[in-house]
Order: C-alpha cells, then structure tokens, then sequence
C-alpha cells in the first residue's frame, strides 16, 4: 500500500510517503521550495517524496490529510487533492490524533499511554489516549484558550521574542534563571485533581497579559520585562509547565509525546527522571511537522520502524560536482571514505568550523549528521565562534555534543531520546570543565548519541575525533543560516558556506575552504 501523508498546512508543510508501512521518504516543504507555501498542497515536498521513491501520483492508493487544512475554503483543498491525485482515497485526520499517532506508532512500544500538548489544532490544544494495537483511545481532552502551548508564547512575546517561532530561546533561557515566579503561573494554568481546571483568565488582556499579571511581576502595566528579571521569568514558566506536564502524563509502562509542546528538550529530559513511567518516547518533530507522519501511520495503524529519521533527498557525485564546476569554485576530490574523515580531521585540528553534507536530509530541524556544521571539542572558542560569526545567535543558546552510543555514558547521562537531539542529558562530573562551553545550566548539554547502523560515515567520524583529541565527540548544529531552513541541494550547501562565517566544507566527494 502506498499511503501519502500531508501535515502543517498552517504553518509547517511537510509530507510523508509510507510504501507497505515503511517510510520510503518525508520532506518539509520549506526544505525545498525554500519558502513558506502555507495553506497551500506542499507540492515541491510532495514531488520530492514521489521523486526519492520512484513513483507516480497514479500509484498513491491513500491520501491522509492532517487537520486543519488552510484560513480558506476546505472545499478548495479537496479539489486541489483530487486534481493531483485523482485515483487515491482521501482520509481526513484530526491533528491531534495525528500528533497521537505519530508518537505511537514510531514508539516500537506494544502499548502506551500518549500525550499530545500545543497551543492550537482544531480548537483542541492537548490530548491524553490510551494507545495499543486495537488502535487510539482518547481519554482527557484541553481545548483553547486552557492551553498550555498558548501561555509558552504569550511568555515568549512578553520576553522580547517571537511567539510561534522562539519558544525555544524561551527553553534555553530558563537554565540561567531560578523559578521565583513558579506559583504566579501555577495559579494562571493550575491542576486539578485528575487532569486541568481551566485558565484563569483575569491574567489575561486579550492576546496579552493584564494589569494583574504585571502587578505580580512588580512591573508597571505594559512595562518591557527588564534583562535582569528574564531568565527568571523564563525559569518560572518552565517549572511551572514541568510540573504541570507531569502532573498530566500520570504514571504507567510507557509514555509516547508529541505536539509542539514537546520541541521543548527541557521538558522531555523531566518527564523521563520523573520515574513515573517505564519508558518515554517523543516523536522527534513532534510539531505540526510530524503531523504528516501521523497522517498517514493512522491509516496504516501498525507499528513503523523509526529508522535513522534522515528520509529527504540525497545527491550523487556528478550532481555535487556540477554546481561546484556551474558556480565556477575551486574544489578538491576526495577518492575514498578515508579520506574524506582524514580531511574533516585535519580541519577540525586546526580549530575551523567544517560545514557538512552528506546522504539523505535528516526530517525535522535538528541536524543528525547529514546536514551539520562542526567543530572540536577541544578548542575553547568553538561555540562563541559558532554564535557570533556564523549562527548569529545568543550565547544562552548552546550546540549539541554528537557521541557514539556505545561510548556516551563514559562522558554524559543519556537517555535513549538523545538519538534524535530530542532530550538534554547532564554532563559527569569528571567532563565539566572539558565541556564548559556547551554547558546549560544545571550541568545540562545538548547530546547527540550516533550508532553505526544509524550514520556509518558520521560514526567513523566521531571515532577519528577520539584518536586525534582524545575525545569521541565533535560539537554540531545544524546546517543553515539565521532564518533559513536546513540546507537541502548542494546549491543550498554553497549558498549558505560562502555566505557565512565557515571555514570550509565537505559536500559528498568534494572539499572547499575559504
């Protein structure tokens, strides 16, 4: 069975192609397009899907969309649907059931209990089901405006950054501050007994936060939080939210995630100390992304193998080096797989930030070693040289340290979400000061645990940083610019390297450096 999932047409257009229950590839549109196309089919995503497997639109059998469709007409969209593929059945999905079957069914977990949180789908902003092969059981609903997504981006926009984009930087910032505000937003989203008591909405002006609100803070109303209070006010909503999230998630065998709500790594990390549950699962683009996954698991409605995430394109030797030689760049081949690791080597050795693209585009924001930029563990000025001069970001953002399984325990607490950067781990004591530049607070780090069936080259690369710097671990982040999506094409690949701060890259074969 060929099944077609499509999801995000809001905000995060993506789609998925799952050939006999096996995802032969998935691709956000952004991706490719290079541009947003919201409300509209992912049609470049969708052609890439079809292009990476070999088919047709005539050999798509189902058609799973992710609610909610578009601003527009619905009607417009089945059209559109039927026009591009005029043989499949549509199956319309409710998006938090698709964030509930997206966990799932990639979990590997017989049965589980599965808790999907956003700010807005459909109305429904949260979810909790009981979940087994006889398929999803909802059994809490939250639905806006009790929504604890919807608090996430009110405190992102109260803090000076951009609601639906950065609560993320919200996440990062709250490591450097302590939860002295923790009761104030336990009072705006407090639990009851079983589930969720509805907002308190006197805490609340509209799309803002009212006078009452301020006054808690002990600001004037309106007033621009001042940077000495942030990383509290940062550090307040994300124990608050924790303790609020594990209170919803109950105890039980296993615990499946997703929903946008759970980007947030913090989060994940907690729920799986907690001790509440045997085991704990997050989808790892539990956004509106993954929504597409979930889309077209419901149809299928079996277990699907999690593979190593990376189903976008790839591109082969004489692609690479035909807009190498179109651009006119002075290149050098690389003939062999060692010689490709003994050149990423040498660069790193010399303190450069390597830019890296090889195989398959990982689905999703988080680089997983096809699509990186990279550095060495042992030079001090990586990660400020990472944020200044080529991310463009704030130093409270720190990079992920990338580890081969079998050896991360040595160096790192981890659990098993580390596979997809979905988590945070906690650095051993005996590594701190070695790792100080990547260091959250708490001894939190941002790890990445790679094994061979995974990535092979990325694990051999790894491997070389252990016999050269004495440790297995390079620090990544993914490969764009500020405000770009991951780079997809080797175009992209050059584009982004020759307008950044990067010393030098590996693309496939071929190896450039400024």
């Amino acid at each position: 069975m060929i099944i077609l999932g499509i999801g995000g047409l809001r905000n995060d257009p993506a789609c998925v192609l799952l050939r006999d229950g096996q995802v032969a590839a998935a691709v956000e549109q952004r991706k490719v397009a290079r541009r947003a196309s919201l409300d509209e089919l992912p049609l470049e995503a969708i052609r890439t899907c079809l292009d990476i497997a070999g088919l047709e639109a005539r050999d798509v059998e189902v058609v799973a969309v992710a609610r909610p469709f578009s601003q527009g007409p619905e009607s417009e969209t089945h059209l559109d649907l039927r026009h591009q593929f005029p043989g499949a059945r549509i199956s319309v999905v409710e998006h938090h059931a698709a964030h509930a079957a997206s966990a799932f069914y990639f979990s590997g977990f017989a049965e589980a209990t599965v808790l999907t949180l956003d700010r807005l789908g459909d109305f429904r902003c949260g979810a909790k089901w009981q979940a087994s092969a006889s398929g999803l059981q909802a059994e809490h609903e939250l639905y806006f405006p009790d929504s604890v997504g919807d608090l996430y981006g009110r405190v992102t926009e109260l803090l000076g950054f951009s609601p639906n984009a950065d609560e993320h930087k919200v996440q990062w910032l709250s490591t450097a501050g302590q939860p002295v505000y923790q009761s104030l937003f336990e009072q705006i989203l407090p639990a009851s007994a079983d589930w969720l008591k509805p907002a308190d909405r006197s805490y609340f002006d509209g799309p803002w936060f009212s006078s009452k609100f301020y006054a808690e803070l002990g600001l004037a109303d309106g007033a621009a939080v001042p940077d000495r209070l942030k990383a509290d006010v940062a550090a307040s909503l994300q124990a608050a939210v924790t303790s609020l999230v594990i209170h919803l998630a109950g105890r039980g065998g296993n615990l499946c995630l997703a929903g946008g709500l759970f980007w947030n790594a913090l989060l994940v990390e907690a729920l799986g100390r907690c001790g509440h549950y045997d085991r704990v699962f997050v989808q790892p683009a539990a956004g509106n992304t993954g929504t597409a996954l979930g889309a077209a698991a419901l149809v299928w409605g079996r277990p699907i193998e999690m593979g190593n995430f990376c189903w976008g394109p790839e591109y082969s030797t004489e692609q690479f080096k035909q807009v190498l030689e179109n651009c006119k760049l002075s290149f050098k081949t690389l003939l062999t797989t060692d010689a490709i690791l003994s050149t990423a080597i040498s660069q790193l050795k010399q303190d450069k930030i390597l830019a890296w693209m090889q195989g398959r585009m990982e689905f999703g924001a988080r680089a997983l070693g096809n699509r990186s930029i990279l550095a060495s563990p042992v030079n001090p000025y990586s990660t400020e040289n990472l944020n200044s001069f080529i991310k463009h970001r704030e130093p409270f953002r720190k990079f992920a340290a990338s580890v081969p399984v079998e050896l991360a325990n040595e160096y790192f607490e981890v659990g098993e979400n580390a596979r997809f950067l979905a988590t945070v781990s906690r650095v051993r004591r005996a590594y701190r000061q070695q790792f100080s530049s990547v260091i959250l607070g708490g001894d939190f780090v941002r790890v990445h645990t790679v094994a061979e069936q995974d990535n092979p080259l990325y694990w051999r690369l790894l491997h070389a940083a252990a016999a050269e710097f004495g440790l297995p671990v390079l620090f990544n982040t993914s490969f764009n610019l500020f405000g770009d999506p991951l780079v997809c094409t080797p175009r992209d690949a050059v584009r982004s390297f020759y307008s950044s701060g990067i010393d030098a890259m590996i693309a496939g074969y071929f190896f450039l450096e400024k």
